[in-house]
């Protein structure tokens, strides 16, 4: 444990009952929690199997599972439960399923799936409408409202919607043996609640927990970690009330306000030296923060010097800020023989990324986009996986209506909607329901033929997919459904091949994994709505800078930092005005403040292009707040823009100077 500080040393070994360790930015968390793991192995004579660390991400509890890897042996490192709060939820539930009225093989239905039940309940097919009332379920769920109690609370259109509709949801997903994702904690919260024997099993089976990023659980999240720890309350919690960025989303900061009162033997240690930034990033953070009312009394420090004074620049407008940021980026990475991936260009919503990376393609700049698009999304990943969820759960009825009909097979709407009435009747799913003799009386043959020879395929398909590697049984369904052909007659050439690549791409790479952890593709296909592929956009090695969204950058850092549009009305968000939502705007730019390593860069304009118009733009109150001490401010209606041709002439005699260098 050589290497650590002394806060740090104490929350390693405190065990003495619960413990919350406040951890500030950059100040090494992870390596506590790991710490404290191998402490408990290795020193405490804990079993590796009933010790869970617990972190909101999948790309969090890798980086821990490798962490701890180097700290334990393997045995040890893979009998530790590290995971997601919604893997966890997983692992409960497939295991306890049956006491709850499902079968261990239930589906997970993804944010679409949802929306379509939804849609239907509510009676609407207006985007805008369902998103909000999606919303509103996914938040009365994560606060365990019942739908009886939400049609007390609904006052507004949208909630009463929401509130009529929430009832028939649930009962939808269950007669289809789903769940959706606010159901992993919700559901074995109510199972530990109505069971206590199964939450005795369970606390004996995690005898220690370990939770990262505590202040952005929800009240189902601390109600379930409350339930697993049970009156030992042997567990360590560490999280930061000032990184509390996520209450859109139903994460509630009164949870780390309830510690102290719900534990009273409650110890708090604080970790305030920070390893990331320089003592004047840090300086700045610490004096926008302390506008805000605080839980816990707390000041970063660093001896990593003080580094360069923090860049405030006016622009004249969107376009003159990516301009600026785009030559200011490259002048310093020849300057300082940087790297593209050294930078990050972090920004409020995403909407601000598209002119950036105008900019940097026209400076053949490389660029990774976060929190774009998610590769499951694409209507052909969708389309294979619908395939994949059916041979895991017939009773997916989703499933069923998506992979019977694309590619189109002789199976109508007509006959589906016989075959849904009839199933309804019935309480079945619409697969058992097609080889059922009262369903047949009811169709022609020309409809039944179809129907009967897709089920037997998927039924033969599914024997296989039991059994066999995956890598032996997707390529032989990819070949008999004839997907590839069906992209080329439906798409123009160019956007078949690229749908098909796609395709080919989730084809490797479930095959490669099914290999790797001797998984059959029924296996692979249960946790397949819980996995973040690892593409290529997500390679460390990949140099190239970084285009992030606050809420999306944190718990990350960066050499050199670009905070762009840091404007009255985008950070502070003009809907974040009232006094409890500034707070979490203001701890979402002390977020982008200490993403910072060396050097901060912050930009906004004094007009800004929307539409075909320029609206007039006021700096943020937050760079105010900051001070004055450390800022450099430069740019405004004073100052003559920078053209292109000046910033390609101080590019050119870098880059001479460098190759001078090299000689």
């Amino acid at each position: 444990m050589s290497g650590l500080n002394q806060p740090q040393r104490e929350a390693i070994h405190y065990l003495d009952g619960p413990l919350l360790v406040l951890a500030g930015a950059g100040s090494g968390k992870t390596r506590v929690i790991t710490q404290k793991i191998a402490y408990l192995v290795q020193s405490c004579g804990f079993n590796p199997r009933n010790i869970a660390a617990i972190t909101f991400t999948n790309k969090a509890a890798k980086e821990m599972q490798e962490r701890i890897g180097k700290l334990l042996s393997k045995q040890q490192a893979d009998e530790l439960q590290i995971s997601t709060f919604h893997s966890l939820g997983v692992r409960i539930l497939r295991e306890e399923a049956k006491v709850l009225g499902y079968k261990p093989r239930f589906s997970i239905f993804d944010s679409a799936d949802c929306a379509g039940i939804i849609g239907e309940a509510a009676g609407t097919v207006d985007k805008a409408t369902l998103r909000i009332v999606q919303s509103t379920i996914s938040n009365w769920k994560n606060g365990l409202i019942t739908p009886e109690a939400a049609r007390h609370l609904a006052t507004d259109e949208h909630q009463k919607l929401a509130a009529h509709a929430f009832l028939s949801y649930e009962a939808t997903l269950k007669a289809y043996q789903a769940v959706d994702f606010d159901d992993l904690i919700g559901l074995p919260v109510k199972l530990f609640s109505e069971h206590p024997e199964i939450a005795d099993k369970w606390q004996n089976r995690l005898r220690y927990l370990l939770v990262d990023e505590y202040q952005d659980t929800n009240a189902c999240q601390y109600q379930l970690l409350k339930l697993l720890t049970g009156v030992r309350a042997q567990f360590t919690a560490v999280g930061d009330d000032d990184q509390a960025i996520y209450g859109w989303r139903g994460a509630d900061i009164e949870n780390l306000k309830k510690l102290p009162t719900e534990f009273p033997a409650l110890k708090v240690i604080k970790l305030e030296q920070n390893y990331r930034s320089t003592v004047r990033i840090l300086k700045a953070a610490n004096n926008v923060i302390s506008h805000n009312e605080k839980l816990f009394d707390k000041k970063l420090w660093s001896d990593l010097g003080h580094g360069e004074q923090i860049s405030v620049t006016a622009c004249r407008d969107n376009d003159a800020e990516a301009e600026g940021v785009v030559m200011k980026l490259q002048a310093h990475k020849f300057e300082h023989r940087a790297k593209f991936k050294d930078f990050a260009i972090l920004y409020r919503s995403n909407h601000q990324a598209r002119i950036f990376e105008e900019y940097l393609r026209d400076h053949r700049i490389p660029y990774l986009l976060s929190g774009g698009k998610s590769f499951f999304d694409k209507a052909e990943i969708k389309d294979i996986t619908a395939y994949l969820r059916l041979l895991a759960n017939e009773d997916d009825d989703p499933a069923f209506i998506r992979a019977a009909t694309t590619p189109k097979r002789g199976i109508g709407a007509a006959t589906l909607q016989v075959l849904g009435i009839y199933a309804g009747e019935r309480h079945i799913s619409l697969f058992q329901a097609a080889f059922e003799e009262g369903f047949a009386h009811r169709v022609q043959p020309r409809q039944l033929e179809p129907l009967l020879e897709f089920c037997n395929f998927i039924n033969r398909t599914q024997s296989r997919a039991t059994k066999e590697p995956a890598h032996q049984v997707l390529p032989d369904l990819l070949k008999a459904i004839d997907y590839e052909t069906f992209l080329y007659d439906h798409e123009e050439e160019r956007t078949a091949q690229t749908r098909w690549a796609n395709v080919c791409e989730f084809a490797n790479w479930l095959n490669k994994k099914g290999e790797l952890d001797n998984k059959t593709l029924v296996d692979l296909t249960q946790s397949i709505a819980l996995i973040n592929m690892l593409d290529k956009q997500t390679d460390e090695d990949y140099d190239a800078v970084q285009l992030s969204t606050l809420h999306a950058a944190k718990g990350l850092e960066y050499k050199n930092v670009f905070l762009v549009g840091v404007e009255e009305g985008i950070l502070p968000h003009r809907e974040s005005l009232d006094p409890t939502k500034l707070e979490e705007e203001r701890r979402l730019m002390y977020v982008g403040i200490t993403r910072a390593q060396r050097t901060l860069n912050i930009s906004y304009c004094e007009r800004r292009k929307q539409a075909r118009e320029f609206v007039p733009c006021e700096p943020s109150r937050f760079i105010d707040e900051m001070g004055k001490e450390d800022v450099r401010f430069s740019g405004g209606k004073q100052d003559v823009p920078p053209s292109k041709a000046t910033g390609s002439a101080r590019l050119d005699a870098m880059k001479a100077m460098l190759a001078g260098n090299k000689r």
